[in-house]
């Protein structure tokens, strides 16, 4: 809603005397407006702060009142829309900003803890096939929602961005009070009891469904590269239910058919992105494994992940400023391109995985605020433009909104879990390292990819 400010011109019309009497009337005085104070303009710190508050908002002010977990949306302008329903992936990024929101100091340490042992509660209690959860979960019941008719069961890909969440809960809170040990417990209980293994199918891969009904019908093979490095990197470190590191080699890798050679705008791809054609996919893929896994000094066989990541953002960074499609409002502060709510070009609306071969003219904001890692300076000219620029139109109440277009003067009045858990995580990896340094600080982690043939200069090994 715009705001108009009115001003009223005022006349004064004075009758004067003609006479020179003393007793004639004085003219009467206008006062002087009071000025209208501008704007005050957030500084880079101000405003990191600010949308790490405003995007841990979503979990914790808009969570779904049961459970306690993320909300699959939140729509301002119809609030009831799937009130219950919980987003298992969007969940995990949720847990991993509400330590954030305790580190900095947004949320008290007590009460966090008292609502993360109410979600995990409900995880132990809510539906599971072979150890994994599914992507939706009815929050009231704790029964699987199918997020499509053979979808009704496993999401192990959904699972594996909850285990980030659990490891790094476990990691914060394991020295604590009793309280926060027994929550450490439980987080890692959850962790150990999913059957990585299961989904293979017996085979040197990973599948990423599995249906009570449906069984393996659904297909999906887990090859890279997309988001989904974090699944192969947990399925290999869990203590309980390990596949063998020649599944990340010939089902992930393809052995050795995941790397490209090629570049755009001079800087080299490094691995092929599924269904991009050799340029790079939305960059939700260099956000969704690398809340915890820490891309720093990391490599293996087929690539530096760091250079992989920190590419792909400068790769659609410098696709938005080039804009060959000639949308309205691209520039070096209004960029990024990633998987949200969309506005097609005949005015309707939807959801898609923005990136260069797929470029509607939407801005997903998400996109460069949880890039900030790799390209922190044109993340802040982005999170400045955001707002000191555009708050009253593309800022609410839980941050930034999922999507906006210049070019058709769109933005929607909603909210995604998995674009708003991002963007604290990744800020705090920008300012602090501290999920990285958490999830990375788990034994299991680290032998799950020495197993795989990783290592990593930042974390020695």
């Amino acid at each position: 809603m715009k705001t108009f400010n009115f001003y009223a011109i005022v006349f004064l019309f004075s009758i004067l005397s003609c006479s020179s009497s003393s007793d004639a009337p004085s003219p009467a005085i206008i006062p002087t407006p009071t000025p209208i104070p501008p704007q005050t303009l957030l500084t880079e710190t101000q405003a990191m702060d600010q949308v790490q508050k405003d995007a841990i908002r979503y979990f914790w002010e808009y969570a779904e009142t049961n459970s306690k977990l993320a909300r699959e949306r939140y729509h301002t302008d119809d609030p009831s829309n799937d009130a219950y329903v919980v987003t298992t992936g969007g969940s995990g990024f949720g847990l991993m900003s509400i330590i954030v929101g305790v580190e900095r100091g947004f949320i008290p340490r007590a009460e966090a803890v008292s609502r993360l042992t109410t979600a995990l509660n409900f995880l132990e209690k809510a539906d599971r096939f072979h150890g994994a959860w599914s992507h939706w979960i009815n929050g009231a019941t704790g029964r699987v929602i199918p997020f499509g008719t053979k979808d009704n069961g496993g999401d192990l890909v959904e699972t594996s961005f909850l285990c980030q969440g659990f490891l790094t809960i476990r990691e914060y809170f394991k020295t604590g009070n009793t309280d926060e040990k027994a929550l450490a417990t439980k987080a890692d209980n959850l962790w150990r009891g999913v059957e990585w293994d299961w989904y293979t199918k017996g085979e040197n891969a990973l599948y990423w469904h599995w249906s009570p009904n449906y069984a393996w019908q659904m297909n999906f093979k887990l090859e890279g590269y997309n988001e989904c490095l974090i699944t192969y990197v947990l399925a290999a470190a869990s203590p309980t239910h390990p596949i063998s590191a020649a599944a990340y080699q010939q089902g992930w890798a393809r052995n050795g058919g995941i790397v490209n050679g090629g570049s755009q705008y001079g800087f080299p791809v490094v691995l092929n992105y599924n269904g991009a054609g050799g340029n790079v996919g939305p960059l939700f893929w260099a956000h969704y494994s690398h809340l915890g896994l820490d891309p720093r000094g990391l490599t293996d066989s087929y690539a530096n992940y760091w250079t992989l990541t920190q590419n792909h953002t400068k790769i659609i960074n410098q696709y938005c400023i080039a804009n060959p499609k000639k949308w309205t409002g691209y520039s070096d502060k209004c960029w990024g391109l990633t998987a949200s709510y969309t506005r097609n070009t005949d005015g309707s609306t939807g959801y898609t995985a923005h990136q260069p071969l797929n470029d509607t003219g939407v801005i997903s904001p998400t996109a460069a605020l949880s890039s900030f890692p790799y390209t922190p300076v044109e993340s802040m000219k982005f999170l400045l433009y955001l707002y000191n620029e555009k708050k009253s139109t593309l800022v609410g109440v839980a941050g930034p909104y999922d999507a906006f277009s210049p070019q058709f003067n769109w933005v929607t009045p909603r909210y995604l879990a998995i674009d708003q858990g991002t963007i604290a995580p990744m800020i705090e990896n920008h300012r602090t390292g501290l999920i990285w340094n958490l999830f990375m600080k788990a034994p299991e982690v680290k032998v799950g990819l020495k197993k795989l043939g990783f290592s990593s200069t930042q974390h020695n090994f």
